[in-house]
């Protein structure tokens, strides 16, 4: 099966967001279904690490479309985002997956046994992929890259949309997106804007 390319990744931010909900985020031997994402804007969004970091302006000037950005949060996890280059430059936080293959080596590297504890959160899912500060600058679409994401299987799926969490700025905008009725997001929609069918 094909993976995403990175012509994927040229499109708005909230519309990649949206839109990677039910793909497959393979890694190794593990992947799971996403479930859960966060749309941040590189321009006018203060709530993403470019209102406040030179490093992270540098990045998305520098890399391409499809490339990794991952950063520790509060000095104790590592939080993977992919980057967009096109209508709006942006990144996609990956915030939570539905585990599928790969169970028993999740489990291992979590130290848990339910499967609701594996990735149900953005540093839960990295520390269950194993990705750290060695995949930072790498991609999700070359040939070689580590990680990479494989089409919806199921269509249509139904996606809710609510305001993204854990931040303190730009807090209005409904750029948080959530596999409808998922046991596997971080935590349950938040004042619910839609519910709509969504396709590739």
């Amino acid at each position: 099966m094909s993976r995403l390319d990175s012509n994927f990744f040229t499109r708005h931010p909230v519309d990649c967001a949206r839109d990677l909900i039910g793909t497959e985020f393979v890694r190794g031997r593990c992947s799971g279904i996403v479930v859960e994402t966060e749309a941040y804007a590189a321009i006018g969004d203060e709530a993403a690490h470019t209102h406040f970091r030179k490093t992270a302006r540098d990045f998305v000037a520098t890399k391409k479309a499809g490339a990794a950005y991952v950063y520790l949060n509060y000095g104790m996890y590592w939080l993977t985002n992919v980057l967009l280059k096109g209508e709006m430059d942006g990144f996609v936080l990956i915030r939570a997956l539905e585990p599928k293959n790969g169970i028993s080596l999740m489990k291992k590297r979590r130290l848990r046994e339910k499967l609701r504890d594996l990735c149900s959160g953005p540093g839960k899912l990295t520390i269950a992929m194993d990705i750290d500060q060695r995949h930072h600058g790498k991609d999700y679409v070359s040939a070689r890259a580590p990680f990479y994401f494989l089409p919806r299987q199921s269509e249509p799926i139904e996606i809710d949309t609510c305001k993204r969490i854990g931040i303190s700025k730009s807090v209005e905008l409904p750029w948080r997106f959530l596999l409808k009725d998922s046991l596997h997001v971080s935590k349950p929609k938040q004042a619910t804007m839609h519910t709509s069918p969504a396709s590739e």
